[in-house]
């Protein structure tokens, strides 16, 4: 399965949006890195990846990055291991990551817990997967005056936005700035990476959503609906649009990109879950983000910086954050 983060398409996005960009292939893997970090200290984000074909892959891919790391003075690496053929077969990836000299990270990024559709399936079995409200939604969708469309036009993003801000007005939830998503838009869709559908009825945009296309999947990024015209439940037949679409473009998977774990009805993303899980397919879950540090002492330093801000105590912080200063004057000596 590819990532769109491990993506030259990714790369060039991150780049327009002013980031140092490092990629690399090697013998049984491959990555994309940026560089991160301000004050208390840099860092080199892989995100999804490292990308390799086996344990031994991956120690070549960790020895890189880490050489990397340490050539731009980063305290550490922060990574998210994602295809099972990294890890020796029947162990704990988990335990594993450990063994390798890594931290679970303080802020985990990218979702460890996904729900997939299986788009090798044909047509009629994509949609029997579904719950029938989203197979009748599907096929009658049109008797209600709404229709959809995909646009590769940058301008178009304005729509999402319009509708995410005017959610966020309402609900309150944490979601991506508009800066971020207008230059998605216009690095990603002239690369045919990335696609923008519109619901519209009687001509006026009801909604949208951004989706993301890999070599082999495509992932449901960000979406927001008109609450106007909520009773159309607009959104569910968008979504099945997208995911036959994406079947028809030769994908063989639907990201719906993020759930809520088993067993956490109070989980932020709880809320979401089971609409995401309402279209069939199935649970992935993913070690999830950790740090492989560069210097022990100065990465040391820097997680209790990062404890310190969390539990706002600042005396604690300056007074670490000078420590992970003076330990990284020390480190490039």
């Amino acid at each position: 399965m590819s990532t769109i983060l491990q993506s030259d398409a990714w790369a060039t996005f991150q780049r327009d949006l002013g980031h140092e960009v490092f990629q690399k292939s090697g013998q049984g893997y491959s990555y994309l890195a940026t560089l991160e970090g301000g004050r208390t200290g840099r860092y080199l984000y892989c995100p999804y990846g490292p990308i390799a074909d086996s344990p031994e892959g991956f120690t070549r891919a960790l020895e890189d990055l880490r050489a990397l790391a340490a050539s731009k003075k980063c305290l550490f690496v922060r990574l998210e291991p994602t295809r099972d053929e990294m890890f020796p077969e029947g162990a704990d990836q988990v335990e594993d990551l450990k063994h390798r000299g890594m931290h679970f990270a303080p802020r985990q990024i990218q979702p460890s817990h996904t729900w997939m559709v299986d788009l090798t399936q044909d047509e009629d079995a994509i949609l029997k997967g579904m719950k029938s409200t989203n197979r009748n939604l599907h096929r009658n969708i049109h008797k209600k005056g709404v229709t959809f469309e995909e646009s590769h036009d940058p301008a178009d993003v304005s729509v999402l936005l319009e509708y995410l801000n005017k959610t966020a007005e309402r609900v309150g939830f944490n979601r991506q700035k508009d800066d971020y998503l207008t230059q998605a838009a216009r690095s990603l869709m002239p690369l045919g990476a990335a696609s923008l559908y519109l619901a519209r009825v009687d001509g006026e945009a009801i909604g949208a959503a951004l989706v993301y296309d890999s070599e082999d999947t495509r992932t449901y990024a960000h979406a927001s609906m008109s609450f106007e015209h909520r009773r159309l439940s607009a959104n569910n037949p968008l979504v099945s649009t997208m995911m036959l679409d994406a079947k028809a473009k030769g994908l063989k998977r639907f990201d719906m990109f993020g759930i809520a774990p088993e067993g956490e009805p109070n989980h932020p993303w709880a809320g979401f879950t089971g609409f995401k899980k309402s279209f069939g397919g199935y649970p992935v879950t993913l070690p999830g983000t950790w740090d492989l540090p560069v210097h022990a002492l100065p990465y040391k330093a820097y997680r209790w910086a990062y404890s310190a801000r969390d539990t706002g105590v600042p005396a604690i912080r300056n007074s670490v954050s000078a420590t992970v200063k003076r330990l990284r004057a020390a480190v490039k000596r």
